[in-house]
């Protein structure tokens, strides 16, 4: 029977910081395996028009970005596999990684899995998600609604701060929310509230999203939770701002997660976990930035911690 092999590195995840890390190992002569979900490129592919990715002066579209990393991670000699990963067993060296297909042994592992937006549900919300008027990224697309309505969907921090991002361009942010008062901390609801451009829009929830017909979003139908009245409001721009779910899953134990789900780095450390030779990186374990050139540095750091723990411990 041949002895399986054993690869150096195993990246988890094809988003920015999954590709860059790919990049990195690739030209450290790592030989790396990339393996990809049902996914591949990640969050960024349903965004159309990156516009704040250094380098791009006119913009890049998303799919586009994420295709030019894999074309260059190839170039330098990485492999795809698409796969999903089932279970691990960190307790052995080399480390397994469990799929439905086989069991794959490593070295090193790095973790770019990425997060999933929370979604509402409601119809007209898929079909109308990136690039036709739902988004999830004040960051990312706020740009787009310039002298437009907008509205947004949540009551915590993240909603409160995607409205105040959104009054640099928009005529008017709705603030949509299930209660009376937001639950975001006390000086961010100050903020979001006395600002003259976001109206909230108290104790209603999303029925649907209007535009579908169209093929772009013409306005958000609310219901009101104390009587049952439904309005629309006429926007241009829904963003959800209920939440992120990290895809840590399979991991977690014997990866530590914070109560949100998401890697909790090694202190010192934006990518160590406290398993030696497993790195994480990106959106699964950051809740902070959520950014494409964020996720990318990630991956960067995680790959040339890879490349030294191999180092240590090849020898």
């Amino acid at each position: 029977m041949s002895t399986p092999t054993v690869e150096n590195v195993v990246i988890i995840g094809t988003g920015c910081a999954g590709l860059t890390a790919a990049i990195y190992s690739a030209r450290a002569s790592l030989n790396p395996l990339v393996l990809e979900g049902p996914l591949p490129g990640g969050q960024l592919t349903t965004t159309s028009e990156v516009e704040n990715f250094p380098g791009f002066a006119h913009g890049v579209d998303g799919f586009q970005l994420t295709q030019n990393m894999r074309e260059q991670a190839t170039r330098f000699g990485t492999r795809f596999e698409q796969t999903l990963v089932q279970s691990v067993d960190f307790s052995t060296m080399p480390r397994k990684l469990v799929t439905a297909e086989r069991t794959i042994l490593a070295k090193t592992v790095i973790i770019a899995t990425g997060a999933s937006p929370r979604l509402t549900g409601i119809p007209g919300e898929k079909e109308l998600y990136g690039g036709k008027g739902v988004t999830t990224c004040a960051t990312c697309d706020g740009a787009f609604y310039r002298k437009m309505d907008v509205v947004v969907i949540g009551g915590g921090d993240s909603a409160a701060e995607e409205a105040l991002f959104l009054t640099r361009f928009a005529s008017k942010v709705y603030l949509v929310h299930r209660r009376d008062t937001l639950r975001a901390s006390k000086i961010m609801a100050d903020r979001a509230t006395s600002h003259e451009k976001i109206q909230c829009v108290w104790d209603s929830v999303p029925v649907a999203v209007e535009g579908v017909a169209e093929g772009a979003v013409s306005g958000l139908k609310i219901k009101n939770v104390k009587t049952g009245a439904e309005s629309v409001l006429p926007v241009k721009g829904v963003f959800v701002a209920i939440g992120h779910i990290p895809n840590t899953g399979p991991f977690a134990p014997p990866l530590a997660v914070d109560e949100g789900g998401y890697f909790v780095p090694e202190a010192g450390s934006q990518v160590r976990t406290n398993v030696p030779g497993i790195y994480v990186a990106g959106d699964c374990s950051d809740h902070v930035y959520r950014q494409a050139i964020t996720a990318a540095g990630m991956g960067c750091q995680a790959a040339i911690e890879a490349e030294r723990w191999l180092a240590e411990h090849n020898g």
